[in-house]
């Protein structure tokens, strides 16, 4: 490792030391262990997976406040269209636009691997891509901000960062994803982007769903859930969010108990995600859960490099 990956391995050892952290990083660890040993994932992990994709969109979007059918009828409307077997209306409002948004990022999910986290940049540019096609104008889609532009999410920490700032916060996110590789906790590199992401908001809008995104690829691609069948979204959305928005409030305003209350709460989040699997696994195991062929619309954003800035394709 170099000198800057070794401090950041030593960092992350530290956190695990903080009190109760690292218990609640073991239990988070045991539930993903008896997650993965379900009966019904020995051969059906795609189903599994693609269901529990679903779940975390609806989880998402209920916590960006974009429910398109209700707190009922969502999960059934973003279901269809995730497996093909619906649209969206050709005319879309914000609700929809915001729900669309969620649903795209969280299907890139599946094509973050181990590999690809190797290159932060160019899989947040994909992400945001993917959350940002119909929220904001083209230039403004899959690169961070510039100066002179602002960001007006997470408004109760103050003004967003300027860009100066974001280029360095986002080296900071780049070291904690290439930690990955040198056996850091995937746990703690997922909770802290998740929350850098949310507190730095490196993009002009779409800092939430991307982040929720990327936590997912991490847990999954980092080797806590190789499955990919935990519900990540669902260990944030529980009260409507309010303990989610509360950690997030505390990381970002500083403070080592801040930092501890974030990471005890993705931690018990896991837990809840792992809970929320093993319901689809046994829906899967039952005959309850069938799935179709996503949508070129929900497919792989960017992979052939189109839709990213040109800087950030690959070659």
């Amino acid at each position: 490792m170099s000198t800057g990956q070794e401090s950041v391995a030593g960092q992350l050892g530290a956190l695990l030391e903080l009190p109760g952290v690292g218990e609640s990083v073991d239990r988070a660890r045991a539930a993903c262990t008896e997650l993965r040993w379900h009966q019904a994932l020995r051969r059906r992990i795609p189903e599994a997976a693609a269901e529990s994709r679903v779940r975390g969109a609806a989880a998402s979007a209920l916590l960006e406040g974009a429910e398109v059918a209700g707190s009922q009828g969502s999960l059934a409307v973003l279901r269809d269209i995730m497996r093909g077997a619906g649209t969206w209306p050709d005319t879309l409002g914000p609700v929809e636009r915001t729900a669309k948004a969620v649903v795209q990022a969280t299907a890139a999910t599946e094509f973050v691997d181990a590999v690809a986290l190797r290159s932060p940049a160019q899989v947040l540019a994909r992400l945001h891509v993917a959350a940002g096609a119909d929220l904001l104008p083209a230039e403004q889609v899959g690169r961070p901000r510039v100066p002179g532009e602002d960001c007006r999410e997470m408004a109760e920490l103050g003004p967003a960062p300027d860009a100066g700032e974001v280029a360095d916060r986002m080296g900071q996110v780049a070291m904690l994803l290439r930690a990955l590789d040198s056996g850091a906790s995937s746990l703690l590199v997922a909770a802290l982007v998740h929350a850098e992401i949310v507190t730095v908001r490196p993009f002009v809008r779409g800092n939430f769903i991307v982040a929720r995104a990327l936590e997912r690829a991490v847990v999954r691609a980092g080797g806590l859930d190789p499955t990919g069948v935990a519900v990540v979204e669902a260990g944030h959305s529980a009260k409507a969010g309010a303990d989610y928005r509360g950690a997030l409030t505390a990381y970002g305003q500083g403070g080592v108990d801040g930092v501890r209350l974030w990471l005890q709460h993705c931690a018990e989040g896991i837990e809840t995600a792992c809970a929320e699997g093993t319901r689809i696994a046994d829906a899967v195991l039952a005959g309850r859960i069938t799935t179709g062929a996503p949508p070129a619309s929900v497919g792989r954003p960017g992979a052939d490099g189109r839709g990213l800035p040109k800087s950030l394709r690959e070659e």
